[in-house]
């Protein structure tokens, strides 16, 4: 990802300002450095992919030199595996942990679906990282492979505890499958990052919501068609 040399110069000096003196100096020098040059692989990252990081792109990019950045990241993989944390931080900072203030149930899983569908245009992304990763790595092995797999378990996880939560406070029918539900709420995304992305479809934010709402209709009490587990037939099924 090219930047005018303009932008270079103001990554470089944010990169090296320093915010304390004394003996934090090189330390909160080092974190900043570090900081400017994770925020501009992460925005490549989204767009290009994991695979466009290099140590002399990114060079280009900040305005800082190579074995500057080698001292930070000492090789690509590292680097690729640095930026997709911190994708990941950016995730939890902007979508999950302000789900996590709305009350138990059924408004916080609405709140985890809206802030997830927000979150990369509020970080500032044009696409979201892990999504990006998850389709770049894979069918790979190797442990950046390893760890887009970690993060993702852990969203799955997550996702299913939400879903509980919501099962337990009455929300949700107890016949639910929470796993089931996590599993099509992730398809949802996943088709939400293509209509927006690829297909430019300016009603994408709409669609996404309109299915999440048909997804919670067929839990709630008085629907005919639940998301029951896998091997289950509705009840209405002949």
């Amino acid at each position: 990802m090219p930047a005018s040399p303009k932008a270079k110069r103001s990554v470089a000096q944010r990169a090296v300002a320093p915010r304390t003196q004394g003996s934090r100096l090189s330390a909160t020098k080092g974190e900043e450095t570090r900081a400017a040059i994770l925020e501009v692989a992460l925005k490549q990252a989204s767009t290009h992919g994991y695979e466009s990081l290099t140590i002399g792109s990114l060079a280009e990019a900040t305005g800082l030199s190579k074995s500057g950045l080698f001292a930070h990241f000492g090789s690509k993989e590292d680097l690729q595996i640095a930026t997709l944390d911190e994708g990941v931080r950016r995730y939890n900072q902007t979508a999950f942990l302000p789900a996590l203030a709305a009350p138990r149930g059924l408004k916080r899983l609405r709140a985890f679906f809206e802030h997830w569908l927000l979150w990369t245009e509020r970080g500032a992304l044009e696409a979201c990282p892990l999504m990006a990763g998850a389709s770049e790595f894979g069918s790979r092995t190797g442990p950046m492979r390893d760890a887009i797999e970690a993060h993702m378990r852990r969203l799955h996880l997550e996702t299913i505890r939400a879903v509980e939560m919501v099962i337990a406070a009455g929300d949700f029918r107890d016949d639910i499958d929470a796993d089931q539900f996590a599993f099509e709420l992730f398809g949802i995304f996943a088709t939400y990052y293509r209509a927006r992305n690829l297909f430019k479809d300016s009603r994408a934010d709409d669609r996404a919501r309109a299915a999440f709402e048909r997804l919670v209709a067929a839990c709630t009490h008085d629907h005919v068609s639940p998301i029951l587990p896998l091997g289950s037939r509705p009840r209405n099924a002949r």
